[in-house]
């Protein structure tokens, strides 16, 4: 009970004897806090006063593990950080690791890594969309969004040797070449997704329930998505039209022709939208690789992974936003530090701003939108 007497703003609920504010847990079981996230709620009736999240409850020190790890180990610890952006941080942790070795990707392997993180980020957004109708109430489409999620996770099955923690990209390109059957599989998934799409946003985008849930809920403006270093869908929600893709390009992507989708609302629907469009656009880049894949090899030749002395950054965009690693080299073939920035510790740090006012439902919709995963929060 001490724990709660200190902290901010939560000493004045026991001073007034007539105050009828007190204090909720909700969490850390996984329904609507999306995994082990407790947060302290302070309500006056339904009404939220102040949020205070509380973290660690899964911290494993996967980048403390990392220093007596070798380069590559450290690939196979990235994916278990979000493991719905899984193959996309194992991308970001290759991009730093090129820097220091001074090496290239060879096309195809380029346009595999373009595939294969683009699937991912529409299998991500799948589970956003199910998760979200889920956490509004309805049960349908869950089961509608992880039916197409499931076609990419077959993919990646065969692709990768595992369906979800997927340790796939090396540095110079992959562990293997895709095979003969992944190109007619990615065309296929497109074309069943199509239609899906259309039953997805008939069963969600119009709903009456889910816009009196969402439109006008849990606002995060510009400003303050900026200044909580928000990044990927909750920022671009608010008007912040940056991607890493785009505006810092890595790989190829700056061949591609696709659009960054931007909503200046900041609520909950706006968040909703944006992911949806996200999907359209990742199925866009994903048919012009279709028709320009090239032959030829798919990784360039294998270097020892000792990085020279000096510390190489680089970022890249997941499904949730802008993913970094920082690594200090000294000697050897072990890291003296690796540091991950993850979007969804920045975008959780704007949870109270968004849901003071609010009630309580209305605080399980804005987590919904915020598409958090604890793993890579703890890490």
């Amino acid at each position: 009970m001490e724990e709660l007497f200190n902290l901010p703003g939560f000493k004045e609920v026991f001073k007034d004897p007539n105050s009828e504010e007190f204090i909720v847990n909700m969490g850390p079981q996984h329904p609507s806090t999306h995994g082990a996230l407790r947060l302290q709620l302070r309500l006056d009736g339904e009404n939220i006063i102040e949020v205070v999240p509380h973290l660690g409850y899964i911290h494993r020190g996967l980048e403390k593990q990392a220093e007596s790890q070798n380069y590559l180990q450290y690939i196979h610890l990235s994916d278990r950080q979000d493991y719905l952006t899984a193959i996309q941080n194992n991308l970001g942790v290759c991009l730093a690791l090129e820097k220091g070795m001074q090496i290239g990707v060879p096309e195809r392997g380029e346009y595999i890594r373009v595939m294969m993180a683009e699937l991912g980020r529409i299998a991500s957004h799948l589970v956003f969309y199910g998760c979200f109708g889920g956490d509004l109430g309805g049960q349908t489409p869950l089961i509608y969004g992880f039916k197409e999620r499931e076609m990419i996770h077959d993919i990646f099955d065969e692709q990768t040797g595992s369906r979800l923690t997927t340790n796939f990209f090396r540095p110079g390109g992959s562990r293997y070449d895709v095979t003969d059957t992944f190109i007619p599989r990615v065309k296929d998934f497109l074309e069943k997704l199509k239609p899906a799409m259309e039953d997805y946003e008939r069963l969600l985008s119009t709903n009456l329930v889910v816009l009196e849930r969402t439109q006008g809920i849990g606002v995060l403006s510009k400003k303050d998505a900026l200044a909580f270093g928000c990044s990927g869908p909750v920022a671009r929600a608010s008007g912040v039209n940056y991607d890493v893709r785009k505006n810092d390009p890595y790989g190829i992507y700056d061949t591609f022709d696709f659009q960054v989708p931007i909503r200046t609302e900041g609520d909950c629907y706006a968040r909703y939208q944006v992911r949806i469009a996200e999907i359209h656009e990742s199925m866009k880049i994903l048919e012009q690789c279709i028709s320009r894949f090239p032959d030829g090899p798919w990784r360039s030749k294998e270097k020892p992974v000792r990085l020279p002395a000096g510390s190489y950054y680089a970022a890249s965009e997941t499904a949730k936003g802008l993913y970094a690693t920082y690594v200090v080299a000294t000697s050897g073939d072990k890291p003296y530090r690796i540091h991950t920035r993850g979007p969804s510790f920045a975008n959780l740090s704007a949870l109270n701003t968004m849901v003071k006012g609010h009630k309580v439902a209305d605080l399980v919709a804005v987590m919904a939108t915020l598409d958090p995963v604890i793993p890579e929060i703890d890490r």
